[in-house]
């Protein structure tokens, strides 16, 4: 996992056998962004301007669609037009956690649905290694158009303080994803994993590592949330940085997008070089 993270993203892109990571890191190289907005907004209207507004900025937009107060099927398809039209991906922030058929029903059912829309879903492994399993079937199962554009992130770490997803859980992370690497695509963690894990025997390796908590200018919140720059998660080993409040409730939010887009952008051009 080190040695890839210091690849362009247009290399791991060309050679990276997941399809999505792939397609992933094709956009970030293609827009110039490593950025991932959080939008933690409460209604339709909210998210599909934001979706519109920083579209041309990001890599991912990253939702959590059940606080949403007015859902409609129409927002979930105007949001897939939108990240058409701007060429991003949609991470549904879910964070599944519990049996395998309670999750399989949750992703490929209910209200929600979020397998018909969400491009990347993300899963806690505190159910043990059923839950990966379970999503992965669910992909290869369902009557997708196109399954390949489906993709799981393991968290495997937490920003917040004090977060317990440390040591043995952190190391089955990393276990299950390489178990079944054809649909888990990397991890949310808060540096690369590779300093503290044992190196895969397989060569060609590479996870992708989004880390969430990034902030230019706060250090964090009164709920436990802690901070870091651009510079610090991509010099820690994140490929893609996760911003929520530092740019929607910016008084100009398209102005701090750009600013992220360039923070991230430098810090990543630092890394490569420094290969």
């Amino acid at each position: 996992m080190s040695s890839k993270s210091h690849l362009p993203y247009a290399t791991r892109a060309a050679n990276h056998p997941n399809p999505l990571t792939a397609k992933l890191f094709s956009i970030a190289e293609e827009k110039k962004t490593n950025v991932t907005v959080s939008a933690d907004v409460t209604t339709s209207a909210e998210l599909l301007d934001l979706a519109d507004k920083l579209g041309p900025y990001i890599a991912v937009l990253k939702t959590h669609i059940d606080i949403l107060s007015d859902l409609t099927p129409q927002t979930l398809s105007t949001l897939q037009s939108l990240a058409q039209k701007h060429n991003f991906l949609i991470f549904e922030d879910r964070k599944f956690i519990d049996i395998g058929n309670t999750v399989q029903k949750q992703y490929h059912g209910g209200a929600l649905r979020i397998s018909e829309w969400a491009h990347i879903i993300n899963c806690a492994i505190l159910p043990g290694e059923g839950i990966v399993e379970a999503l992965a079937q669910t992909t290869q199962d369902a009557d997708f158009a196109n399954p390949q554009e489906r993709g799981l992130l393991i968290l495997a770490e937490m920003t917040s303080k004090g977060s317990l997803a440390t040591g043995t859980y952190t190391e089955r992370s990393v276990e299950y994803a390489r178990k079944y690497k054809g649909f888990v695509m990397g991890f949310v963690s808060t540096k690369a994993l590779s300093d503290t894990l044992p190196e895969s025997k397989e060569e060609g390796e590479d996870f992708v590592v989004f880390t969430t908590g990034v902030n230019l200018s706060d250090k964090g919140d009164k709920l436990g949330q802690q901070y870091q720059t651009p510079e610090s998660a991509v010099g820690r080993g994140a490929d893609f940085i996760i911003a929520g409040r530092g740019i929607y409730r910016a008084p100009d939010m398209v102005m701090a997008a750009k600013r992220y887009r360039e923070e991230g952008w430098r810090a990543y051009e630092e890394r490569v070089r420094g290969n």
